[in-house]
């Protein structure tokens, strides 16, 4: 079985949780803590298609100040600004995210992760 990327935020107890599972397994893990190393536009991009997602929005965590502040919520904004301001800002991707050829899981709750295996 190849590897599976876990998008980890080690303060997040979900994020932890999807880990713990993942490792429990018995699965290989690779971790990428996004908020040291930003996802690109274009990976966001990719990201959101994974995710079988229409809307950029809900991959985004809009209870964060940021989300609010750059007014995130606008309709009219397009999803390339959006995969920006994720960019610019990483706090605003949801996670944990874990990864797996084509396919990819919001781990809210934490077992969504393992619907990858």
């Amino acid at each position: 079985m190849s590897k599976i990327t876990l998008l980890h935020n080690p303060r997040c107890s979900k994020s932890r949780q999807a880990l713990q599972l993942i490792q429990e397994n018995n699965l290989q893990v690779d971790v990428v803590e996004y908020l040291k190393a930003p996802l690109s536009p274009a990976q966001l991009a990719e990201l959101q298609k994974k995710l079988g997602l229409q809307d950029v929005r809900d991959m985004m965590r809009s209870k964060e100040d940021i989300y609010k502040e750059l007014g995130l919520n606008d309709s009219a904004m397009t999803n390339e600004q959006l995969h920006a301001a994720i960019a610019e800002h990483p706090i605003l991707l949801e996670r944990p995210i874990a990864i797996l050829g084509n396919q990819a899981r919001i781990g809210r709750p934490p077992e969504l992760v393992l619907e990858l295996i």
